[in-house]
């Protein structure tokens, strides 16, 4: 019963941080310092994945970009992956839908 309650007490940002916490965990590629997040570009959602506090990871992950993509499909997080410095935009790659 509290379990119900506490779902019903959720906002959409705790249901975001969820599938954001499950997509961390189904890729299992990215390092924890890797930042993730999402924002609306027009009327699309992209996924941010900021490595400014391990840029050393960018090009790696970017070369294993396939595993980001079928997570993003998998929990219908983006229609684009971005790859992050900071500020800076390194690289993306678009998703095409799996319908």
């Amino acid at each position: 019963m509290s379990e119900s309650r506490s779902i019903l007490k959720s906002t959409s940002y705790d249901f975001e941080q969820e599938v954001l916490s499950r997509f961390r965990y189904l890729v299992d590629i990215l390092p924890p310092e890797c930042h993730i997040y999402r924002e609306t570009w027009d009327s699309s959602t992209v996924l941010c994945l900021d490595f400014q506090q391990c840029p050393h990871f960018l090009e790696i992950i970017k070369e294993k970009a396939d595993v980001l993509i079928y997570g993003v499909q998998n929990f219908s997080l983006a229609t684009c992956i971005l790859f992050r410095h900071g500020s800076k935009l390194k690289a993306w790659r678009h998703i095409h839908s799996i319908h």
